[in-house]
């Protein structure tokens, strides 16, 4: 028997359950697939939507893992100047076989110094901050690059699973989890800036501007720590 491919999702508090969730279902279902959900303590932590996620380990006593996956949040921005996250995922990253994130997730791998000069995806609102790290943000649904795999916003995370999974195990894997999953979402279009109608568009760009403020300071904090 092979040995398992082992998963570690990264817990925070005020993540969006979605961005993990939504692929750690998928990925679940990929074979040989043993997950983790990591955190500094084994107590439940509490999504953006107010479902606790449990910790199955914690940073300090986690093995290496195959694959890392750090999802987005508006908690995303207190880890960006976290020592003990930031200094795990810089541990882990060398050992691991890809090292991947679902929306704001990239801007914690981007604080640890893990995406300079590389290319990846993040919620379109929020992308452009890769910069300050030294990333370019590439507005698509799944970025590739090298050993890192960034993933677009919140829902673009299922289909980052499946492309993972693709990448492991071939397509036919992937197509047949997908049709276990029944995974076939409709294609109409609104949800992205280039999609969304105009008026809609301005609405929620005002919306996130007015969450957003307190954050950006962070990011700009986070990016004179870590030098870029």
């Amino acid at each position: 028997m092979s040995a398992p491919f082992r998963i570690a999702f990264l817990l925070y508090p005020d993540l969006t359950q979605l961005d993990m969730t939504g692929p750690a279902q998928v990925l679940s279902r990929m074979p040989g697939a043993s997950l983790d959900f990591v955190w500094k303590r084994i107590e439940p932590v509490m999504s953006d939507c107010r479902l606790a996620m449990l910790p199955t380990a914690t940073l300090a006593d986690s093995p290496q893992y195959d694959m890392i996956c750090v999802p987005g949040g508006y908690g995303c921005t207190a880890l960006m100047t976290d020592g003990q996250v930031l200094d795990w995922l810089v541990a882990q990253a060398p050992g691991a076989r890809l090292v991947t994130s679902v929306c704001t997730g990239s801007l914690i791998l981007a604080a640890a110094g893990l995406l300079r000069g590389r290319k990846a995806g993040c919620h379109w609102a929020w992308g452009a901050h890769l910069a300050k790290f030294g990333a370019t943000f590439l507005p698509e649904r799944v970025v590739f690059d090298g050993p890192f795999i960034t993933a677009g916003g919140v829902t673009s995370g299922i289909d980052f699973a499946f492309r993972v999974i693709e990448a492991l195990h071939g397509r036919d894997v992937a197509d047949t989890i997908r049709l276990t999953l029944e995974y076939d979402p409709e294609t109409g279009g609104g949800g992205t800036p280039a999609s969304a109608r105009p008026d809609i568009l301005a609405q929620v760009e005002q919306t996130l501007a007015g969450r957003m403020g307190e954050r950006v300071r962070a990011i700009d904090d986070a990016a004179r720590l870590a030098g870029g």
